[in-house]
């Protein structure tokens, strides 16, 4: 029976007959032997398996064993003399499923830059950091599932074609059928006739599934979404993707305290998930790729966040006396060096800013008593800044009539989300995690085109 070298390597016992299947990384040869490192995945680590030159076909075997080829190899455990492995295994026979050119195989032992990986993305979750990083996406998704489905929330899965653009920035792909060689067009030759389009008007990849949360809530109270969301922004950084995937809670019968305190412990959740499941992964990242992962992620977990207002918060980086590159000064956004500068310099562990003001935050937020705020929140992280962004939900009617007016945002276009405070309204909240940038930030890389396997950004969508 195949087993996964994980396994192997924590549980396997000296004289136990198994079998592996992997990807050779590397090999070497003594007289009358062979030592090959067989890699499947599941572990950073893989399993060296010894070939004696008795092995029937040992001399063909051995040509074709080259770093990328696939094997099965089964044999007998025992305990290795070599350093730093407790067992290795003696093979008593091989199989060559595809060999590897090595002339031609980009995959060499050596150190390749994340750049040039890129440019493999078929090939580089074979390396040792990505696979890495893909085993620690994999335990932070089980995580984040574990951690709402523990408390009775149910996935829903909102749209990724809508007709809506549920943050206001314009920033959307839009979904055709149109002939874009040939487009229709309205009569006074204007614009587009998208009513002759597939669903009859524009449509687009959505910016968030948040509106149709809050639909689901009205009926199951607490939901989450957990899909990939897109934004059209050209922006060729090292934080921004053009598809990514997003994690949106979304709670009735709750206020703003409910969805901070709920922010702090999901995330105190998956960090620790993370570290208990992943330790060699994480070990890896602390070593090779920024020393202060582990420590990091001992902030998250082991600090009560900081509450502020955005009002203290301003008042405190004017305090601060620090140069800037960004103004500071009340009813302006928070740039990530004034974010950053609260939760690493100030306060040096996470930090959940509120009530922001009503003129830079999203029409749906409540508007609080004082009518200059909303209840909105941000949890800013040491290192990163703003990593959750969320808010209590206008539940008024009226209320929200009028900010959507003030907006000039057409009712008619979100009927059915006026229609949620007709019939049934109640207090609600929820907020937003970008799952790549929290993955980023648990490993300390530097790119967040090396946390998703295939990256979409702008003039790049190979594989």
């Amino acid at each position: 029976m195949t087993r996964r070298i994980v396994e192997i390597l924590k549980k396997g016992q000296p004289e136990e007959t198994i079998t592996i299947q992997g990807w050779v990384r590397t090999k070497r040869e003594q007289k009358g032997f062979a030592f090959i490192e067989v890699n499947d995945g599941s572990s950073m680590s893989g399993l060296q398996a010894i070939l004696n030159a008795d092995l029937p076909d040992y001399e063909t075997i051995l040509k074709n064993l080259n770093t990328g080829a696939s094997v099965e190899v089964e044999g007998i455990l025992a305990p290795s003399p070599g350093k730093g492995q407790r067992i290795e295994l003696q093979a008593s026979s091989v199989k060559v499923y595809g060999d590897a050119d090595p002339n031609t195989y980009p995959l060499q032992k050596k150190r390749h830059s994340f750049e040039f990986l890129r440019t493999i993305a078929h090939l580089r979750s074979r390396t040792n950091t990505l696979g890495a990083v893909m085993r620690v996406r994999n335990a932070c998704a089980t995580a984040i599932h574990k951690f709402f489905q523990d408390k009775g929330f149910i996935w829903v899965h909102t749209p990724i074609i809508t007709a809506n653009d549920c943050e206001g920035a314009g920033e959307l792909f839009t979904v055709t059928n149109l002939d874009l060689n040939n487009t229709p067009k309205k009569e006074d030759k204007s614009a587009i006739d998208f009513e002759q389009d597939f669903f009859g008007r524009r449509a687009y990849l959505t910016v968030s599934g948040q509106l149709q949360a809050e639909v689901m809530a009205m009926a199951f109270q607490n939901v989450y979404t957990f899909g990939p969301t897109f934004r059209a922004e050209n922006s060729n950084t090292s934080r921004h993707l053009a598809e990514f995937w997003m994690v949106e809670p979304e709670m009735a019968f709750c206020d703003i305290v409910g969805d901070r305190d709920l922010a702090e412990e999901f995330l105190k959740y998956i960090f620790k998930y993370v570290l208990e499941t992943c330790p060699e992964d994480m070990e890896f990242f602390n070593k090779r790729i920024d020393n202060s992962v582990l420590a990091t992620a001992d902030n998250i977990i082991n600090n009560e966040f900081e509450r502020i207002s955005y009002t203290e918060a301003i008042d405190l980086l004017v305090k601060s006396n620090k140069k800037f590159e960004f103004p500071v000064e009340w009813g302006l956004d928070l740039q990530s060096e004034h974010e950053r500068y609260l939760a690493e310099e100030l306060f040096k562990k996470p930090v959940i800013v509120t009530d922001y003001p009503v003129g830079i935050k999203a029409f749906y937020m409540r508007l609080n008593d004082d009518n200059k705020t909303v209840a909105a929140m941000d949890v800013l992280a040491p290192k990163i800044g703003e990593i959750i962004g969320g808010s209590q939900r206008e539940e008024r009617l009226d209320v929200l009539e009028t900010r959507m007016k003030d907006l000039d945002i057409p009712p008619e276009e979100l009927w059915w989300y006026l229609d949620l405070r007709r019939y049934g309204t109640v207090p609600h909240a929820g907020f937003g995690l970008g799952f790549e940038r929290v993955v980023q930030f648990m490993t300390g890389m530097a790119n967040i085109r090396d946390v998703i396997p295939f990256p979409r950004a702008p003039l790049s969508a190979e594989f």
